[in-house]
């Protein structure tokens, strides 16, 4: 199948990669740059660190090397293994997503405690506000932005105008959203519905209304992804 992967090209490339090794013809299109915001870290002591996206794996390198060897709770398998090659071993893996990474977190690291959220500055309330509630302190630092394209690559655009693209993967609820405001802001909305939208969660879907080939992931990782990309592979 011919598969579109929107996500910024770190991760974009290692996709595509995988979707290769699968028989898939990727086409990559990231519709954000990740930027750093210049933004010192924290300079106060912390017990743990967070992070919900791998974006925020190079800001880690600005740390000093006693919060470094903090644990680090990670939301999934593959944002937690980035982590340990960039050398970083006291990884924990948490839910799946930024909920599920809150109720590892209460589990194998009970409050009260000083928390490190390296995030974007584009971000939801979760994991921040049910960690919060439960007692924690913490504190976010804002090291990195998506900036998001301002139209669609001439190359997709030309793809979804022939309908080449069979799925679309879909990793948040954000580049998803951007990718239909360009789709339609270039009049090839009614084409990119005509491919399969592979959604990491329910959230994700939510960005996508009316959708006429919606498919959520059984569980919110990569894996599930692939494995709802191979099973519309052999309809």
């Amino acid at each position: 199948m011919r598969v579109l992967v929107t996500r910024p090209l770190s991760g974009a490339t290692r996709t595509a990669e995988r979707l290769r090794a699968l028989g898939h013809v990727p086409l990559v299109a990231p519709l954000m740059t990740v930027e750093p915001t210049g933004e010192p870290p924290p300079t106060e002591r912390f017990d743990a660190i967070l992070v919900t996206s791998a974006n925020a794996i190079p800001a880690l390198a600005r740390l000093d090397a006693t919060a470094r060897a903090l644990p680090i709770f990670a939301p999934g398998t593959r944002t937690a293994r980035l982590l340990r090659e960039a050398g970083l071993l006291n990884v924990r893996e948490g839910g799946g997503d930024a909920n599920g990474l809150a109720a590892s977190l209460r589990r194998s690291f009970p409050p009260p405690g000083a928390l490190l959220h390296v995030a974007g500055r584009d971000r939801k309330p979760e994991p921040k506000a049910s960690l919060s509630a439960a007692g924690y302190q913490v504190t976010e630092w804002i090291a990195y932005a998506a900036v998001p394209a301002s139209c669609l690559p001439a190359r997709l655009r030309a793809a979804l105008s022939r309908r080449e693209i069979e799925a679309v993967l879909h990793y948040s609820h954000r580049s998803a959203a951007i990718l239909r405001r360009l789709a339609e802001r270039a009049g090839v909305l009614e084409a990119l519905g005509a491919s399969a939208q592979i959604c990491l969660s329910p959230d994700v879907a939510e960005a996508l209304p009316g959708a006429p080939s919606l498919v959520i992931a059984s569980y919110p990782g990569e894996d599930a992804m692939m494995e709802a990309l191979s099973q519309l592979d052999c309809r």
